[in-house]
């Protein structure tokens, strides 16, 4: 409890203490874990690829606390210096934390409008949803063999999230890309993921076997599913 009190004190007190903007930049390339979270929460703007990237660089790779204090800053500081950091927003989707997962999805929405981000993205995030479908659909996959429930439930969550990235790059993802997926997703057994295909499909969808699937989810057996 005594320690508890200490590093809460000490929290307090690294919070309230004035810090330029070099100071919180320098605290997230190397303080300490408190430090890291309070500068994510304390900085106000970034100024170059250098700041993007100090930032990003904690949302992978850190504590939860750090991580989700990150996640939950980006954005507000979105701007055009997190373009190149595509590969740690493809990390950062599929986190553990749902939170740090909502936060960035949001976050890089923002970043749709940017041909230089999107068309490095979205084939990446089809690649990696493909992967984690491949996954589950193999009985003999020594990861989920080896894991039981908890490794098929973490790929499962996986995949919620990465049909939630689709849905908000729905408009930049090819149509057939789209398909390959929807058709997999549809019959997954976990409702989630049909409720989150369902989604998917209410954007404009067009082409005979889209829509077929969309009926298809319309009358799906789950309340959840039927009714988007």
């Amino acid at each position: 409890m005594q320690q508890t009190n200490e590093n809460l004190n000490s929290a307090l007190q690294l919070y309230e203490n004035h810090y330029s903007h070099e100071d919180l930049i320098s605290m997230l390339k190397s303080g300490s874990d408190v430090q890291k979270q309070i500068s994510a929460l304390r900085l106000e703007k970034i100024t170059s690829t250098d700041d993007a990237h100090a930032f990003v660089s904690n949302l992978v790779g850190q504590d939860g606390k750090i991580r989700e204090a990150v996640s939950f800053r980006l954005k507000d500081l979105m701007c055009p210096h997190f373009l190149p950091f595509a590969d740690t927003f493809l990390q950062a989707i599929i986190d553990i934390n749902g939170n740090v997962c909502r936060n960035v999805i949001c976050a890089i929405s923002m970043l749709k409008n940017e041909p230089r981000f999107t068309e490095y993205f979205c084939p990446r995030v089809i690649c990696m949803t493909l992967h984690v479908i491949s996954i589950l659909k193999s009985p003999f996959n020594p990861s989920l063999n080896k894991g039981g429930k908890y490794q098929a439930n973490k790929e499962i969550f996986k995949l919620y999230w990465c049909l939630e990235t689709i849905y908000e790059f729905f408009e930049y993802i090819d149509p057939l890309e789209i398909l390959k997926i929807v058709s997999e997703t549809k019959n997954i057994k976990e409702y989630t993921i049909r409720e989150k295909t369902a989604r998917i499909l209410t954007k404009e969808t067009r082409g005979h076997e889209l829509l077929k699937i969309r009926q298809e989810l319309k009358n799906d057996t789950n309340y959840y599913v039927s009714r988007i």
